[in-house]
């Protein structure tokens, strides 16, 4: 008995190790990128000398606005993804210390952020097909602020839907989730890595739209957007969280379209579009 005790404290020292080696490389990734994306946005103009679409991208090109697209999400989602990933980590480390098979987390959390990156380049495509067709038509220039009014009614409306309740419950329930999808081998990680990302993009992407009128590498910004995803998904109250700041964007998008001053500038596509209104 006192073997079998043994081998079963050593276990859980084990786990415990690892957990703390995880979760300290997760907090090395997002410090790191929170680091690089205030040294870029210490160093990158306006990008403002080609047209809309230069100014919706930074003027960054694709390759360097999706590894920045990265950095945002390493920096602005890994706080709240660390417990999905530790949960993954804990099972698959439990699997090992019972002599079954053993798949690193890498696979889950590589594959979570390739659909971030996916989500980056259809954000990229966007914001071109966006700026080219402000650049021909005079008045989305001139009413630049109001649509980021629209903007931000659309992502309160979004905010307050089933689908965002639907993803927000599966991002707010690590356990849940893996009991509910867990598949087995690497394959399988990838696959649970691919849905989970799905779920977080279900769950946040329109307030990712956001940093396109308020400034891609705006870092207030991203810190308060930062601060609500963590909110959301990682408080009690953060189911009924979502829903008033869902009130609160309908309220303030209101208020821009009615009143396109009360939206302050930034060298995002409000400073850019909005700014040029009248």
């Amino acid at each position: 008995m006192c073997k079998i005790a043994a081998v079963a404290a050593s276990g859980t020292l084990t786990l415990k190790r690892e957990r703390n080696l995880l979760l300290g490389v997760l907090l090395v990734l997002a410090s790191a990128a929170w680091a690089i994306l205030i040294w870029q946005s210490s160093t990158m103009g306006s990008g403002s000398g080609g047209g809309t679409a230069s100014i919706l991208t930074m003027g960054m090109g694709v390759a360097i606005f999706l590894a920045m697209w990265i950095a945002m999400m390493a920096a602005m989602m890994f706080p709240t993804a660390a417990p999905m990933v530790l949960m993954y980590a804990r099972v698959q480390s439990s699997r090992r210390a019972k002599g079954g098979a053993y798949v690193p987390a890498g696979f889950f959390v590589v594959s979570y952020l390739l659909v971030w990156a996916a989500a980056g380049a259809l954000a990229y495509l966007g914001a071109l097909a966006v700026g080219a067709l402000a650049d021909h038509v005079p008045w989305l220039q001139q009413n630049g602020a109001r649509i980021s009014g629209g903007v931000l009614v659309l992502a309160g409306l979004y905010q307050l839907s089933p689908l965002k309740a639907v993803c927000l419950r599966q991002c707010r329930s690590p356990m849940s989730f893996v009991l509910t999808h867990w598949r087995e081998g690497r394959r399988g990680a990838v696959a649970m890595g691919l849905r989970h990302g799905a779920y977080c993009v279900g769950c946040c992407w329109l307030l990712f739209v956001l940093l396109f009128p308020l400034g891609i590498m705006n870092l207030a910004a991203m810190g308060a957007l930062t601060i609500v995803i963590f909110l959301e998904k990682s408080t009690a109250w953060g189911a009924r969280l979502a829903q008033v700041f869902g009130f609160a964007l309908l309220v303030y998008g209101a208020i821009v379209i009615s009143t396109p001053a009360a939206l302050p500038g930034s060298p995002g596509m409000i400073g850019g579009m909005g700014g040029m209104s009248g």
